[in-house]
């Protein structure tokens, strides 16, 4: 095999010199540059291949969340990448995890509002998904009409960790509800503070989709005694708070028949964001854009036809790879053939012309700079030779002959001496014919 090697190394080091008129030294030097120059390209090609395997960090096992990553999984893998998942507490531990490059999570679900005084600059988003809104149940006979009401109640404000515990102390801090009030904060989650406020032992639960069961929620609508609480100051705290938006939730939109709610409901709540660490593979970008397009394109409760993803930019920079995607879509390539045989083609052609650009010039230069080279050196030669032809032609003494006749010999042994490649043979026995003209000359004494 090594021979092998050896003999096929030598095959084309005989063929730049023969092609290109090279000594076997210049071929050599060129033959290295293009086995360089290939290897490097085929390292790179292999070394900007996508991984097959990322990690998404979504939320609780059965929140919208974890299950919206279960249908990405679903989706991605049709195309031979495998999305592995891990669950979390929710969007604040999703950000804690991302911002950690230990960790080794690509992407992630973050929700609006959690990003505060957290270390961001290596992350970017690639769009926002759908709104979410923050829901508060509450136990009372009649409906609060204000936040501040809660002052003095048992409250679980969620996980820590999660979207909805951050939010629920922003808008309680709002309120003037601090955790070391009068009010009692408890730290619970979904399930668990749905069955206490059921049981009369909490007043309000904050809820939101990134770590609750859509059961949970439903069945806190229907029962009886609970109240969702409806923010009658929706539009300031849109104005104060950037990162929420205001959702409306019509009366008899859950349910009909038993007129679920029974009230037009207005909610506030950020949206959520699909985010990634910057070096997050571009053919990556697309297929997680096109799951999302398949995932949250469709018409709900708080979206439009087609409304999401969109590229919204509010605490993460968007994405270069996601922003060409929602102008123009996927590449050529990945539109036409599979997604591994697009990878394949796409890294040939990011390697083939590269390879092109670099050798074709450096290739087409080395013939030309060696050219010059042996010409400067038979030119040398030619002007020692004229100085000596100068010499003989006023009369000479016997011994300035001899002199002269010493200097040619030197000369002729140098050019003797060269290598000189078959592409120069000619101008070789050119300059060794003159020689022999001006040493005839000095024998026979001619001027």
């Amino acid at each position: 095999m090594a021979l092998d090697r050896k003999l096929g190394f030598s095959k084309l080091q005989t063929l730049f010199a023969e092609i290109f008129g090279l000594s076997r030294t210049v071929a050599l030097c060129a033959s290295i540059l293009v086995v360089g120059v290939a290897i490097s390209a085929i390292y790179w090609s292999f070394h900007q291949a996508p991984p097959s395997v990322i990690t998404i960090t979504s939320g609780p096992e059965g929140s919208i969340f974890f299950r919206n990553a279960e249908r990405y999984q679903k989706i991605l893998a049709r195309s031979g990448i495998r999305l592995k998942i891990l669950s979390s507490e929710g969007s604040s531990e999703n950000l804690k995890r991302l911002s950690d490059p230990s960790s080794r999570v690509d992407i992630g679900f973050v929700q609006g509002g959690v990003a505060a005084g957290m270390k961001i600059d290596d992350l970017q988003t690639l769009g926002s998904l759908y709104s979410s809104p923050i829901l508060l149940f509450y136990r009372s006979a009649a409906p609060f009409d204000l936040l501040s009401q809660l002052s003095g109640k048992r409250i679980a404000i969620g996980s820590v960790g999660s979207g909805s515990h951050a939010l629920a102390l922003s808008l309680l801090a709002a309120n003037g509800i601090e955790p070391d009030g009068s009010t009692t904060l408890e730290n619970l989650d979904a399930e668990d503070a749905s069955k206490a406020l059921v049981a009369g032992k909490l007043d309000a639960v904050f809820l939101m989709g990134e770590s609750s069961p859509p059961e949970v929620m439903r069945s806190l609508l229907r029962t009886p005694g609970i109240r969702l609480y409806s923010f009658s100051q929706a539009d300031a705290y849109v104005r104060r708070m950037v990162y929420l938006n205001k959702l409306d939730l019509p009366r008899g939109v859950i349910d009909f028949e038993k007129d679920i709610p029974s009230r037009d409901i207005s909610l506030v709540g950020p949206t959520v964001e699909l985010v990634a660490r910057a070096g997050l593979h571009p053919a990556l970008s697309d297929l997680l854009l096109e799951a999302a397009r398949e995932v949250h394109g469709g018409a709900g409760l708080f979206r439009r036809q087609g409304e999401f993803p969109t590229p919204l930019e509010h605490e993460f920079r968007i994405s270069p790879d996601a922003l060409r995607f929602y102008k123009s879509g996927k590449s050529f390539l990945y539109r036409s053939l599979p997604f591994w045989m697009a990878s394949l083609a796409n890294r040939i052609l990011v390697v083939v012309v590269p390879m092109v650009v670099v050798l074709i010039p450096a290739l087409r230069s080395i013939p030309a700079l060696y050219r010059w080279r042996i010409r400067l050196i038979i030119y040398r030669w030619y002007r020692a030779l004229l100085a000596i032809e100068r010499d003989t032609i006023s009369p000479r003494e016997a011994g300035e002959r001899v002199e002269l006749l010493d200097r040619l010999n030197r000369i002729e042994q140098a050019v003797n001496r060269m290598k000189v490649p078959a592409s120069f043979a000619d101008q070789f026995y050119v300059l060794r014919g003159h020689i022999a003209f001006v040493r005839e000359r000095l024998k026979k004494g001619q001027p």
